[in-house]
């Protein structure tokens, strides 16, 4: 077992949004995240992007994040199972597909989290989010790296990747 910290990957404010991008093993923290949200009666709405292989198997806790789109803790799920249609599909596809509410979020002040697979998935979801920042906000390339680079360094875009 190795541990690595993940110095600043926590919660903002119960108010604010939070987008979280957790396939797999990486939803962890954010159970933890809708948690407290729960326990807090947080106010701020919660978009969670899953995926993982097939949705037979595969969809952790199913009904726990089903509970929480019940109760309001969790405002939005989207899923991606790579393995249940011929063409792979993935988490950074949903994003793309569902770009123009993604950026809505971002610039109602919201919060990205990525947890999980650091050699392609975290790679590829930043790049979708590039995409979309681009393409939803209209940004040019070089504006794009600098409201990516402004998110990161106001903290509201975190990774927990391995």
């Amino acid at each position: 077992m190795f541990i690595q910290p993940a110095h600043r990957f926590g919660l903002p404010d119960g108010d604010k949004p939070i987008i979280m991008v957790g396939p797999g093993t990486g939803i962890a923290p954010f159970r933890a995240f809708l948690q407290d949200r729960k326990a807090t009666k947080s106010a701020g709405k919660s978009w969670l992007f899953f995926g993982d292989q097939k949705s037979d198997s595969d969809f952790l806790y199913r009904e726990e994040l089903n509970d929480y789109l019940e109760q309001g803790v969790l405002t939005r799920l989207d899923t991606a199972f790579s393995r249940d249609q011929a063409e792979k599909l993935y988490v950074q596809h949903r994003m793309l597909q569902n770009a123009a509410e993604l950026w809505k979020w971002l610039q109602e002040g919201a919060h990205f989290y990525v947890c999980g697979d650091a050699k392609r998935m975290a790679s590829d979801v930043d790049k979708a989010l590039r995409q979309v920042v681009s393409e939803a906000g209209g940004l040019s390339p070089e504006a794009t790296d600098q409201y990516i680079a402004d998110l990161s360094r106001s903290g509201r875009y975190q990774r927990d990747v391995y």
